[in-house]
């Protein structure tokens, strides 16, 4: 029986830490994992607890991130608790695995500390390998400190491991700006998170011979679709799951969440809408506009990625006048994941706001409160205007010429 760590109410952690304690408190069977920064605490916690005695588990160090997630993979399809945790390039070799846990149905839990890709290298935060992973079949939940790192870690199990379900979630956090920042964090005991997480019920697992079962078996045109569109379907079936789980951890915790957060939306004439520690920042500019130059200003911010949640983020942003998209990964010769996804959601209503894309804060480029202030100043031109005034596109806080694409004929 593994030994249980007497919390305090309130527990200076990191972003790390508290997801590690998660990991812990969940009681995961086996964490296979290739340190990579700025994850490298998650799983390195993990195996302390380990030698530690606190959690009955195993720790397997291997090679490379791709074997990593492989091991996962075995080690969810024999029947355990799975979780790991890795970062930009780590989370690019992992890729091509993050398909067959997925096409498996294989509910690990995997913390995804974001870090910007190279090349240039780059060991900072912005969220592209966030992006690169947003089509791999995986529910992808976003964490906006390090007391939602904690709390999104124990929700993930839930999510995943329900039985109309049963699909891997990751679990995104800001490189060093939640992973390495300390504060206060109010965990649950021991015990209470445990009750909430539950006890593992593996299904069709591989250790189980008097009922032989096979994974990964090639299918072709004869059941590949199929296969992929009740993948799908379970994918999207997740949302009202969501929502149960966070509705319960409220009950335990005290605190609540929504697939889609939004704060002074409900008078909002114009909109930012973010991930990460963005949120946070755009809250304290909108307050400050509101307060000082009479701009009604609102913040939306998708908790959950994926399923994307465009039913929830119609109904926030209908009412306004003009939205900002901030999307902090290069787009590729595009317009950014955040504005193209916000833009199909607004395209199913009759409201039309003024849509404009904001590429920022690559390779961890700071984004100050004055900036974010610009933005929505240069929203509420779009607003009174009735149409779009500047670039659809721009890179801000950028040195040199300011960069922007995608200029619109105005009438």
């Amino acid at each position: 029986m593994a030994e249980k760590i007497e919390l305090q109410k309130v527990e200076v952690w990191d972003g790390n830490y508290a997801a590690s304690h998660a990991l812990r408190q969940a009681q995961v069977d086996v964490v296979a994992a290739y340190p990579i920064t700025p994850s490298t605490p998650i799983v390195e916690n993990y195996g302390q607890f380990v030698a530690d005695g606190y959690i009955d588990g195993e720790f397997v160090m291997v090679e490379s991130e791709h074997a990593a997630m492989s091991g996962c993979v075995g080690a969810a399809a024999s029947g355990g608790r799975v979780a790991t945790a890795t970062s930009s390039q780590g989370f690019a070799l992992m890729v091509e695995v993050l398909y067959q846990a997925s096409g498996m149905r294989l509910p690990i839990v995997l913390n995804v500390v974001n870090r910007a890709l190279a090349s240039p290298l780059n060991v900072r935060g912005d969220h592209s390998d966030m992006y690169l992973g947003r089509d791999s079949g995986w529910v992808q939940m976003d964490a906006f400190n390090a007391q939602e790192a904690y709390d999104m870690n124990l929700c993930a199990f839930r999510v995943g491991e329900h039985m109309d379900i049963r699909l891997p979630v990751m679990v995104h956090q800001d490189g060093f700006i939640t992973s390495h920042t300390a504060q206060n964090v109010c965990p649950l005991s021991d015990e209470e998170a445990y009750k909430f997480v539950g006890v593992y019920n593996p299904v069709e697992e591989m250790l189980d011979f008097s009922r032989p079962v096979t994974y990964g078996a090639q299918t072709e045109e004869d059941w590949h679709y199929e296969h992929k569109a009740r993948q799908h379907k379970a994918l999207m079936d997740a949302r009202p799951v969501i929502e149960s789980v966070f509705a319960e951890f409220e009950k335990v915790s005290g605190r609540a969440y929504k697939r889609v957060e939004s704060y002074m939306t409900e008078d909002a004439e114009v909109i930012i809408v973010a991930l990460g520690t963005t949120v946070e920042s755009a809250i304290v500019a909108a307050k400050q506009l509101r307060d000082e130059e009479g701009i009604k200003a609102g913040v939306v911010a998708p908790r959950v990625i994926r399923p994307f949640p465009f039913d929830a983020i119609r109904d926030e942003l209908q009412n306004c006048k003009a939205i900002g998209a901030m999307d902090r990964s290069s787009p590729g010769g595009a317009l950014g994941m955040l504005f193209n996804e916000v833009s199909a959601a607004m395209y199913t209503t009759s409201a039309r706001p003024v849509m404009s894309n904001y590429i920022y804060g690559l390779g961890g480029r700071d984004l100050s409160i004055n900036a974010i202030k610009d933005i929505y100043r240069e929203l509420q031109l779009n607003a009174t205007a009735g149409e779009i005034t500047t670039p659809v596109q721009q890179f801000i806080s950028l040195r040199g010429p300011k960069l922007s694409f995608f200029e619109t004929r105005r009438s």
